[in-house]
C-alpha cells in the first residue's frame, strides 16, 4: 500500500513536470532560446537551475554509495571539489562566461585555439557526457524499479523516455523552469529526512556508536591519495563543465551570473551534508543493501510515508532535471560542434533546432548503452568526470587564465587525456585501485605547457560577445 501511495506521489510529479516542460516549450522560438533559454534567466531560475542540474544521480546515488561504504568524515573530502569549484567561478569566471555567451564549450575552445580544437573537444565532451547521461537513467530506473516492481531494464527504460522527452520538447527553457520547482522538492526532502532520521539514531552520537570505527575515520579506510582521486574528478568537472557555462551564459546579465553562484554554493554545501549523512546512516539502519540504493531504501523502509514520498519525488527531481540538462548540452555539441564543421549547407535556424532534437533522441540511446558496461553509479561517475575533467577542463581553463596557450598545446593535452584515461581504465585495469584522474591530468596538464611553450599562439583569437554565435 506504501508503494503504492509513493508511486502515485511519484508520477504526480513527472506529470506536473511534463505539463511544465509543455508550457515552457511553446516559448522556444529559435535555437537561442532552445539552447540558453533567450540569455533570460534572473537569479532565483539560475539558482534553482544550477542546483538541480549539478545535483543528480550523481549525488543522491553516487555521492551515497561512497558514503555508505566509506563514511560521513571520508564524504567530506570526497564532496569538497564541487564548492571549492563554485567559489573560483565566483570570484574569477562567472562574469567572463556570461560576455562569452556560447552555446558550447567548444565555440569558446575555438575561439582561442581553432577549428580543429572545437571538434576534438566536442568528442570529448561526448565521450564524458555519454557517461553522466546514463548515470541519470539507472538512478530514476533505480527508483521506478523500487516503486512498482516493474523489472530493472523496463524501469531504466522507462527512465530513458522521460529524460529525452523533457530535453526534446523544450530545450533549456523547459530544463531551467522544471529545475527551479525541482530545486526546492530537492530541499524540502532532503532536510526532512535528515531531521527525521538525525532524532530516529539518537543525533550524531548516535550514529559514532552504531558505525564501525573505520567508517567513522577521516580516511574511510582508504589512503590519502586514494581521497584526493576521489576529489579531483568532481572539482575539474565542475571548473569546465559546458553545462554550467551555458546556465550562466542564459543569465539576464554578467551580474546575475556572478550572483547566482554564490547561492549555488551555499545549497550545494548543503545537499552534499544532507546526503553524505542519510547514507551514512543507511549502512547500519539498512546493512547489506546495493550501496548505489541507499538513499532510495531509506525513503520506501525507513522514512514515514509523508517524507520518503517527498524524499523519492526529490530523488527523481534530482535525476530527471540532470539527465535531461547533459542530455541537452551534449545534443549542442553534436549540431553545433561536430555537424556544422563539417556541413556546408547554408545556416537554417529551424534545422538545426529540428536537429538539436534528434540528436537528443540518438544521444538518449547511447546513454543506455555505455550504462551498460559499469556496475555502480559511482564507477560510470568516477570514469565520466575524469573523462571531462582531465580531458577538456586543463586547455578550457587555459582561455581564461593563460594566454600563451597554443592550438597545439591543446590538441596534446586533450589527446594525452583520453588515452592516459582510457589505457589505465581499462587497459591496465587502475593499479593501486587509483583513479586514473591522478595519472591523466598531470599528463595532460605537463602536455598542455610543454607544447605550448615549443609553439606559437594563434596570431588572432575571437574576443567575447555578448550574444551566442556559431
Amino acid at each position: 500500500m506504501e508503494n503504492a501511495v509513493i508511486l502515485i506521489a511519484v508520477c504526480a510529479y513527472l506529470i506536473v513536470m511534463l505539463a511544465v516542460g509543455i508550457w515552457a516549450g511553446r516559448k522556444v522560438k529559435n535555437n537561442d532560446d532552445f539552447m540558453l533559454a533567450g540569455q533570460r534567466l534572473g537569479r532565483l531560475i539560475l539558482t534553482g537551475t544550477l542546483l538541480a542540474t549539478w545535483t543528480g544521480a550523481g549525488t543522491i546515488i553516487g555521492r551515497a554509495n561512497f558514503s555508505y561504504t566509506y563514511g560521513p568524515l571520508a564524504s567530506i573530502f570526497y564532496s569538497m571539489g564541487a564548492p571549492i569549484g563554485i567559489l573560483i567561478i565566483y570570484f574569477f569566471l562567472a562574469k567572463r562566461i556570461r560576455q562569452y555567451s556560447k552555446y558550447t564549450v567548444p565555440q569558446i575552445m575555438q575561439a582561442r585555439y581553432g577549428q580543429s580544437v572545437r571538434v576534438l573537444t566536442a568528442i570529448a565532451i561526448l565521450l564524458a557526457y555519454s557517461g553522466i547521461m546514463s548515470e541519470q537513467v539507472r538512478g530514476l530506473g533505480y527508483i521506478l524499479h523500487l516503486t512498482t516492481g516493474f523489472s530493472e531494464e523496463l524501469a531504466k527504460i522507462i527512465g530513458l523516455v522521460m529524460i529525452v522527452f523533457l530535453a526534446f520538447i523544450g530545450g533549456l527553457i523547459s530544463v531551467a523552469y522544471t529545475d527551479a520547482i525541482s530545486a526546492l522538492l530537492i530541499a524540502v526532502g532532503l532536510i526532512g529526512g535528515f531531521v527525521f532520521i538525525l532524532i530516529d539514531i539518537g543525533g550524531f552520537a548516535g550514529m559514532a556508536a552504531n558505525l564501525p570505527a573505520e567508517k567513522m575515520s577521516w580516511s574511510g579506510g582508504l589512503t590519502s591519495i586514494q581521497l584526493l582521486g576521489y576529489a579531483l574528478p568532481t572539482l575539474f568537472l565542475f571548473l569546465g563543465d559546458q553545462n554550467m557555462y551555458q546556465r550562466f551564459s542564459a543569465a539576464r546579465s554578467p551580474e546575475i551570473a556572478k550572483k547566482s553562484a554564490l547561492g549555488f554554493f551555499f545549497g550545494d554545501v548543503l545537499f552534499y551534508f544532507v546526503v553524505a549523512f542519510l547514507a551514512s546512516a543507511a549502512a547500519f539502519l539498512l546493512p547489506a543493501i546495493d550501496a548505489d540504493t541507499a538513499i532510495l531504501r531509506l525513503a520506501t523502509d525507513t522514512l514515514p510515508l509523508a517524507l520518503g514520498m517527498v524524499l523519492l519525488m526529490a530523488g527523481t527531481a534530482f535525476i530527471i532535471t540532470t539527465g535531461n540538462s547533459y542530455l541537452l548540452s551534449s545534443a549542442g555539441n553534436l549540431v553545433h560542434d561536430i555537424y556544422r564543421s563539417i556541413s556546408r549547407r547554408a545556416e537554417d535556424p529551424r534545422r538545426y533546432l529540428l536537429l538539436t532534437r534528434f540528436a537528443i533522441l540518438g544521444l538518449g540511446v547511447l546513454a543506455y548503452t555505455i550504462g551498460e558496461f559499469f556496475p555502480s553509479v559511482l564507477e560510470i561517475q568516477v570514469f565520466s568526470y575524469t573523462m571531462y575533467g582531465a580531458v577538456v577542463t586543463p586547455s578550457l581553463l587555459a582561455v581564461f587564465l593563460w594566454k600563451r596557450a597554443t592550438p597545439a598545446g591543446s590538441i596534446a593535452s586533450i589527446v594525452t587525456g583520453i588515452v592516459a584515461t582510457t589505457s589505465w581504465e581499462f587497459l591496465l585495469d587502475k593499479p593501486f585501485d587509483w583513479n586514473s584522474i591522478l595519472v591523466s591530468l598531470p599528463l595532460a596538464v605537463l602536455a598542455l605547457v610543454v607544447v605550448s611553450l615549443l609553439t606559437k599562439p594563434r596570431t588572432t583569437t575571437s574576443e567575447p560577445t555578448q550574444l551566442a554565435t556559431s
